[in-house]
C-alpha cells in the first residue's frame, strides 16, 4: 500500500507539473536568419555590429539598465567593440577615453571640503549606473528593478537570441484593439494579428492591464487574461518594460538603417560580448590546446608501437 501511495503521489506531481508547464511558458527564441557570427568553435564577434550595439545600449537601454561588471576600458580590449591595435593598453585608447568621458560619475574621493563631486568617467571606471541603488531603481519603475545587463545573455535561456526576440517581439500597433469593459476602455491584443509571433492556435483577444506589456518571449501565464480557448492560450507573459526599439530611434554613425530588427540584433550581439569579453581568446587558446593534444596523442601512439614492437600480444 505504501508503494501504491508513493506511485499515486508521483503521478499526481507529474500531472500538476505538466499542467503548470502547459499554462505558462514562452516562445522558443531561435537564432535570427543567418545565425550569430560568434557561435561555434571558431566564431568571432562582428565588431561593427558590436559598435552599433553599444550605441543602442547607450542611447536606449542605459537610462534604466546598469552594466556594473563592465569597465569602459573593456570596450578597447582585444575582441572588444572599439579595440585598436595601436593601443594595446585600452586605457590609452583616445576613442575609449572619449566614450567614457561622455558619462559623469560621482567621484569616490571627496574634494577639499569633504563633498563628493561629479566628474567625467575614465576608462578605468565601471559603467555608470542610472540609479544610485536598487531601492531607487524599484521606486522609479513601479516596484520592479530593471535587471543588470552585464551577464544577461548568460542568465536567460536562449542568450542573445532571447534578447533579440524579446526586443523585436512586441505586438505591432495594428494588433491592439480597444474595448469597453465594465464602463472602462480596456486594451486587448488581437492574437490573429500577431504575425510570426505567438501561438498560431491562439485565436482570441488578450487583455493587457495598465502598466503591463505583452511579449510572447517573456515567460508567464496568459490564461487569466485570454478570452479564447484556454487550451490554446498564447505563449508568453507580461512585463513592465514598454517597447523600446522604434524605427529610426537611433541614428547609426556608420549609416546603417536603424530598423527594429537591426537594433535588436546589434544590441543582442553587444550584450553577448559583454557576458563573455574573453570569448575569442578562449576559443583560440582552446583550438591551440586541442591541436597540441592531437599531436601528442599521435606521438604517444607511435612511441607505444615502437617500444612494444617485439612483444607478442
Amino acid at each position: 500500500m505504501k508503494a501504491l501511495r508513493l506511485l499515486t503521489a508521483g503521478l499526481a506531481g507529474l500531472i500538476f507539473t505538466a499542467a503548470a508547464h502547459a499554462a505558462g511558458g514562452a516562445e522558443h527564441p531561435h537564432a535570427p536568419e543567418g545565425g550569430w557570427p560568434f557561435e561555434g568553435p571558431t566564431g568571432q564577434f562582428d565588431q561593427a555590429s558590436m559598435q552599433r550595439g553599444y550605441q543602442v545600449y547607450k542611447e536606449v537601454c542605459s537610462s534604466c539598465h546598469s552594466m556594473k561588471l563592465l569597465s569602459y576600458r573593456n570596450l578597447g580590449e582585444p575582441g572588444g567593440p572599439f579595440y585598436d591595435e595601436a593601443y594595446p593598453n585600452p586605457n590609452d585608447n583616445p576613442y575609449v577615453k572619449a566614450l567614457a568621458a561622455e558619462n559623469e560619475i560621482l567621484s569616490p574621493t571627496p574634494n577639499d571640503i569633504g563633498d563628493f563631486d561629479y566628474r567625467p568617467a575614465t576608462p578605468a571606471d565601471t559603467f555608470r549606473s542610472p540609479y544610485p541603488n536598487v531601492e531607487a531603481a524599484r521606486a522609479a519603475n513601479g516596484g520592479a528593478a530593471p535587471p543588470d545587463l552585464s551577464v544577461i545573455t548568460k542568465a536567460r535561456h536562449g542568450g542573445a537570441s532571447y534578447i533579440y526576440h524579446l526586443l523585436s517581439g512586441y505586438p505591432h500597433d495594428d494588433a491592439f484593439v480597444e474595448r469597453e469593459v465594465d464602463g472602462e476602455a480596456t486594451t486587448f491584443v488581437d492574437m490573429s494579428k500577431m504575425g510570426g509571433h505567438g501561438d498560431s492556435h491562439a485565436e482570441g483577444f488578450l487583455k493587457v492591464s495598465p502598466g503591463q506589456y505583452y511579449n510572447p518571449y517573456m515567460a508567464g501565464d496568459t490564461t487569466p487574461n485570454f478570452d479564447g480557448d484556454p487550451r490554446h492560450a498564447p505563449k508568453g507573459g507580461f512585463l513592465a518594460m514598454p517597447p523600446q526599439l522604434l524605427e529610426g530611434r537611433v541614428e547609426y554613425t556608420d549609416g546603417t538603417e536603424a530598423t527594429i530588427e537591426q537594433m535588436a540584433y546589434d544590441v543582442a550581439q553587444f550584450l553577448a560580448w559583454a557576458g563573455e569579453p574573453k570569448q575569442e581568446h578562449r576559443k583560440s587558446l582552446g583550438l591551440a590546446v586541442m591541436a597540441y593534444l592531437l599531436i601528442l596523442a599521435v606521438l604517444l601512439w607511435f612511441s607505444y608501437k615502437q617500444i612494444w614492437r617485439k612483444i607478442e600480444h
